[in-house]
């Protein structure tokens, strides 16, 4: 079967804000695993910028097809083949990871799903560990923009279980998981760039 390279506009647009919050908190990271990887376009374009990072792609089976043409095209020394990665899956990556990176993955997942992905980060990394989590976010319950409730209708109207997440509900989930929030990075689009750490004993 012949597949089409995917190409996400959104993640052209936002590529370069959200890079300069990596460069920041990811300059001393070795392996990182992206979690949800979509088009490969973050990959590729995060990989060649920060060259001593081991980047890995991870989404759903479906996803890696579409995924290798950006990776293959790319030729970079530093981006492994890509993993089959579904949050309710039993078997997960084995690991350390020192960094790990999702993108406008929260509000597509159900809650049950965000809940899963939060529980299994221990597992996956190293005691220093850092997260990157980029998207919309609520605020004490509250929209941050017109724009946000339009997309959070829209989410739930396709999918019940989605919808655009209260942060205090994810720094819950990760500080149970042993994460501290170090930077909540204001985006373009109403979007934001959310740093935990692990905390070391």
């Amino acid at each position: 079967m012949q597949f089409e390279r995917p190409y996400s506009a959104a993640s052209e647009r936002n590529r370069e804000p959200i890079l300069t919050v990596l460069r920041a908190h990811f300059a001393d990271r070795r392996q990182v695993l992206e979690i949800g990887s979509g088009s490969g376009q973050h990959a590729v374009h995060f990989a060649a910028a920060l060259p001593a990072l081991r980047w890995q792609c991870s989404d759903r089976a479906e996803m890696l097809p579409g995924m290798r043409l950006w990776l293959d095209e790319a030729a970079l020394a530093n981006t492994p083949a890509p993993l089959v990665l579904d949050v309710g899956q039993a078997e997960w990556p084995a690991g350390p990871y020192d960094a790990l990176y999702s993108a406008n993955t929260l509000h597509i997942m159900s809650w049950e799903q965000v809940q899963t992905l939060f529980a299994r980060l221990p597992a996956l990394t190293t005691p220093d560990a850092k997260l990157a989590v980029y998207g919309p976010f609520n605020y004490g319950g509250t929209y941050t923009a017109p724009s946000n409730a339009e997309f959070d209708a829209w989410l739930k109207a396709r999918d019940p279980r989605s919808g655009i997440r209260d942060f205090e509900a994810v720094d819950a989930l990760a500080r149970e998981a042993g994460l501290a929030l170090l930077a909540d990075v204001a985006m373009p689009a109403n979007n934001r760039c959310l740093i935990w750490q692990r905390a070391l004993p």
